[in-house]
């Protein structure tokens, strides 16, 4: 695993950071309040350059006194600034109460909501943080709902307040910032899940802290993957390379009606480096994905016990594209593949049917959507997406195998490991035949000798950026599987001067 990828933080980490630092700058938190007002007010001056009117919606804690620095800040450069609290809220600790009175003292006014928000040029969202442990409730709401209503750019501070900086949900109302700046440390929660359509641009500011310095026993919740750490895991080849060298996937799927799916996991399998792909399947798909893809090894394959001559050759399996359920022919190929003792992919019905027969599936990677996470455990959709590394934990635990758990900030998790998250892909790759795409591009991975954690990071954060390239050139509505094929070839071979970056 790369160890210069960027590391998340939970709630509790963040906390004792915060605690450690102040500490070393002699135990007084105002400093650093006022280091995180400042530093708000400079990036909202450089990002709102042309903003003169502002309002900062202030809570009772100490998220509110940082907004109570920039206020005073503003009204000291002659901006036009009110403050506004939620209808009886109050400034409640002792840093916000400081920072209030600094503020008021500099001749700042505030006021209660309800007050108007439509006017102003730019809304500073100062009431929550990282201090969420339940929905938001009146009059909290009403103001974040306001702030929702109002036609105004939203600059939040630290977390956009209704989003759990831990999980990435958002448990009731939450606001749509258009950025958010986090303090110190980068939070878990804003890369995954609901939190993506509400934290905006994410920017962060250390405040001059080291929080490698102050982390202490403040343990990381996540490393951030993002397009630099591909190639640490993809180096050039060497001049006395073979195909065998870089390993054979055979893809297991297509029943009837199925036979796209699993032609896409091989071509992506080739695409992706693998140095041989097969394809096992039914008869009829075989002439179809000749025509199609001539590089693959396809074989019409009408029982399971067809398969034993495969796995002789294989390196890894991609089980589950197209494969159906059905006990004449999906399902025996599923427990032929998992008895075989190969290093598997397994992804669509290969996972509802190990959701509905539970094992333990050996050298696997999973590669479940949220729907076929919430199978595996025994959830509803809902509560997976409530705490999407939570899901991702429990799954690697159950089954005691590599995870990757799609969606917004895909999230990979293994025993043993710190789970990671993509900072890349994008919604235009919601659409039938990713998966399967991802399937095989995972399986590429493995093959060329990457160990399942690194593989399943690998091959999810390759598949991903060539979302994002293929959504590059035409738009992000109307993206097909097929699109990112040319990508994933590029992309492959993040040291060639031919690629382009997109990032």
């Amino acid at each position: 695993m790369p160890t210069s990828a960027t590391l998340l933080f939970d709630t509790r980490a963040a906390r004792l950071i915060d605690r450690q630092a102040t500490a070393a700058l002699g135990g007084d938190g105002y400093v650093l309040m006022q280091r995180a007002g400042a530093a708000a007010w400079r990036w909202l001056r450089e990002r709102w350059p042309q903003a003169r009117r502002i309002v900062v919606a202030c809570g009772s804690g100490n998220n509110g006194g940082d907004g109570f620095v920039l206020a005073r800040l503003a009204v000291q450069a002659g901006f036009d600034v009110r403050v506004v609290l939620p209808q009886g809220v109050e400034p409640r600790t002792p840093l916000a109460l400081r920072a209030a009175a600094d503020y008021a003292a500099a001749g700042g006014t505030r006021g209660s909501f309800p007050c108007p928000v439509e006017d102003a040029d730019l809304v500073v969202d100062a009431l929550l943080g990282i201090g969420l442990e339940s929905a938001p409730r009146a009059p909290m709401a009403a103001l974040i709902q306001a702030l929702d209503a109002a036609a105004v750019p939203v600059f939040a501070l630290d977390v956009p307040s209704g989003i759990d900086a831990d999980r990435g949900s958002a448990p009731g109302v939450a606001v749509h910032a258009t950025c958010t700046l986090q303090f110190i440390v980068q939070h878990a929660g804003l890369r995954t899940g609901p939190a993506l359509d509400h934290a905006g641009e994410l920017l962060l500011d250390t405040l001059q802290i080291d929080a490698s310095e102050s982390a202490g026993d403040a343990a990381p919740r996540a490393r951030l993957l993002d397009a630099s750490m591909l190639g640490q895991w993809l180096p050039p080849r060497l001049r006395d390379s073979h195909k065998g060298r870089s390993g054979h996937v055979l893809c297991v799927g297509g029943d009837h009606g199925g036979g796209g799916a699993v032609l896409l996991a091989a071509e992506a399998a080739l695409r992706s480096g693998a140095g041989l792909a097969s394809v096992a399947t039914r008869g009829p798909h075989v002439p179809a994905l000749l025509a199609r893809r001539p590089e693959a090894m396809v074989h019409a394959v009408e029982d399971a016990d067809a398969l034993a001559p495969l796995f002789q050759r294989a390196s890894v399996v991609a089980c589950g594209p197209g494969l159906g359920r059905s006990p004449g022919w999906g399902a025996p190929l599923y427990r032929k593949v998992l008895g075989s003792a190969l290093p598997c992919v397994l992804d669509a019905d290969a996972l509802n049917l190990l959701a509905e027969h539970p094992m333990q599936p050996g050298d696997a990677i999973l590669t479940p959507h949220p729907g076929e996470a919430a199978r595996l455990l025994g959830l509803a959709t809902a509560e997976v997406q409530a705490d999407r590394y939570a899901a991702a934990a429990a799954l690697a635990g159950r089954f005691d195998c590599a995870v990757v758990l799609k969606g917004a900030g895909s999230i990979i998790a293994a025993p043993g490991q710190l789970p990671c998250v993509l900072d890349a892909g994008n919604p235009g790759m919601a659409t039938g035949g990713m998966g399967d795409l991802l399937t095989g591009t995972i399986a590429a991975m493995r093959a060329q000798g990457l160990d399942a954690f690194d593989a399943a990071c690998a091959g999810a954060l390759l598949h991903s950026l060539a979302g994002d390239a293929a959504a590059g050139e035409g738009g992000q509505r109307g993206l097909l599987p097929s699109d990112l094929l040319p990508w994933l070839r590029r992309l492959a071979n993040p040291s060639s001067p031919q690629v382009v970056s997109r990032c």
